[in-house]
């Protein structure tokens, strides 16, 4: 477009990010999810998340970090999926 970008406007790339988080990201999208019908998206199901630690290989200093950062990821997700629910219901509600 004939201008310089703005790298302080540019998204991170993964890179970015030190190795952990991009291994608690992985973890996150590897985890099953608990969806109902009627209630939306619950979290995530965490059976094999000891598995997934060791695949990773994620050191034992920093299994709580990527548990505290797995936990917030999913807050988020069920906030959204609340939000969605929400929207969809006050749609039919007013037909």
């Amino acid at each position: 477009m004939g201008e310089e970008p703005d790298w302080d406007k540019c998204p991170p790339e993964w890179d970015d990010f030190p190795q952990v988080v991009v291994d608690a990201v992985n973890i996150y999208y590897s985890l099953g999810s608990k969806v109902y019908p009627d209630i939306g998206f619950v979290g995530k199901d965490f059976t094999n998340f000891d598995f997934l630690l060791d695949l990773y290989k994620v050191p034992k200093h920093n299994i709580d970090f990527v548990f505290d950062l797995l936990k917030y990821l999913e807050g988020r997700e069920v906030e959204t999926s609340q939000r969605r629910l929400k929207a969809e219901y006050d749609k039919i509600k007013k037909k």
